[in-house]
């Protein structure tokens, strides 16, 4: 089976790591790409929903 093309990252690392920082908890080396990841995940979901619905731009509510 071909391995396929890692995700790049879409979120901002620095600002994911404040948010722990602030909860008073340190992050984890792989925690920013599981989020990036589940980011993916939701806007895949996103679109085939916009796209569904015969629509053109995605929306908030597809979330």
């Amino acid at each position: 089976m071909a391995k396929s093309k890692p995700r790049e990252i879409v979120v901002v690392g620095s600002k994911l790591k404040d948010v722990i920082k602030e909860a008073g908890l340190r992050s984890d080396g792989q925690l920013i790409e599981a989020v990036s990841n589940k980011v993916h995940d939701l806007l895949a979901a996103a679109v085939e929903r916009c796209k569904s619905n015969g629509r053109s731009t995605v929306r908030p509510y597809d979330l």
